[in-house]
């Protein structure tokens, strides 16, 4: 069962969709925009913020989220959602330390972090596509099931000693100030907007979150798609859990706590529907920068960090209400 089934709303008549839908299609420009807007006000409040290994430091704030983002943004469009990423990533880090204090090197770390975001994926998705279990609420379970062990596990100890090549993955630089984890960033941005807006697997998605029923009946897989879209997410879950853990050197129970809140934010400002059939990855991208920037400004300015917390759940309120409240606008002028 989706997100969406029993509460996305009939298809409105062209007269009535059509410029919404046109909103939709220009939400990257206006995205575009609202970035500008933010790094012109970075550097006038900080004049810290230009230094090229400052803004380098800045993508700190959203690669990792970002990457989860991607594969997020695709399992959303097709009506259903993971609310576990955070947990698969303790889960994944926490696996990783373990192996680490016996002295596995850094490709068995990697491959480790990555399996278990694998297995936890496929858990989901087993959960979700074969016993038609609610999505959202098996995800919950799984959040707090996944961070659980790494608790049960590490307790309040942490995880430490990892190899020195290791680092490279959260702290390592490509070329001058490009880090290793943005040049991952852009390499999944490209590839997961090549994977959905221009190829056939992209278009089952966008069928099936706007109508799995049809999507049934015109010989789509469906519960194959979703297995496929939350593997997906596992597995960048296991990335983001590599570099993250890389980059701080240590792993606690705590790791990537409250990031689900997070991703769901930055895809959903993206332009993503919440009830699904539509988004795009360049919202996302574009709405990852934004959410870095306004991060790394307000810690610039020593602003304390429930302020963000405050800004992200009231900005994910927002972008979730605004598009009903313009077709309820709409709708009122044309009846």
């Amino acid at each position: 069962m989706s997100i969406a089934e029993g509460t996305k709303p009939r298809r409105l008549p062209d007269r009535l969709s059509s410029r919404p839908s046109r909103i939709l299609k220009s939400w990257e420009v206006l995205l575009a925009g609202i970035a500008i807007l933010i790094f012109l006000a970075n550097t006038q409040a900080s004049p810290y913020f230009l230094n090229p290994w400052n803004l380098s430091d800045a993508t700190l704030a959203f690669t990792e989220k970002a990457m989860i983002g991607f594969a997020m943004a695709l399992l959303i469009i097709s009506g259903e959602i993971d609310l576990s990423v955070a947990g698969i990533i303790a889960l994944a880090s926490t696996a990783m330390g373990f192996a680490a204090q016996y002295g596995m090197g850094t490709p068995g770390l990697v491959l480790i972090g990555l399996a278990v975001g694998v297995v936890c994926g496929a858990f989901n998705g087993v959960l979700v596509t074969r016993l038609g279990l609610p999505s959202i609420v098996v995800t919950i379970g799984t959040m707090s099931l996944f961070r659980g062990i790494s608790y049960i596990i590490l307790g309040d100890q942490a995880y430490g000693d990892y190899p020195d090549d290791f680092a490279f993955f959260g702290r390592g630089y490509v070329f001058w100030v490009i880090s290793f984890e943005l040049t991952l960033f852009a390499l999944f941005a490209l590839i997961y907007g090549g994977l959905l807006h221009f190829t056939n697997f992209g278009r089952q998605v966008y069928a099936i979150g706007n109508n799995a029923t049809a999507a049934t009946f015109s010989g789509i897989r469906v519960a194959r798609v979703k297995m496929i879209l939350f593997l997906l997410t596992g597995v960048m879950s296991g990335v983001a859990a590599v570099c993250l853990t890389a980059r701080l050197g240590s792993t606690r129970p705590s790791i990537a706590f409250a990031w689900e809140l997070e991703i769901v934010t930055m895809v959903v400002l993206g332009g993503v529907s919440i009830l699904g059939g539509a988004g795009s990855i360049l919202g996302v991208v574009i709405a990852a920068l934004i959410i870095g920037m306004v991060t790394f400004g307000l810690g610039l300015l020593n602003v304390p960090g429930i302020v963000m917390s405050i800004f992200t759940g009231a900005l994910l309120i927002a972008v979730i209400a605004l598009p009903r409240l313009i077709l309820l606008i709409r709708k009122g002028r044309t009846s």
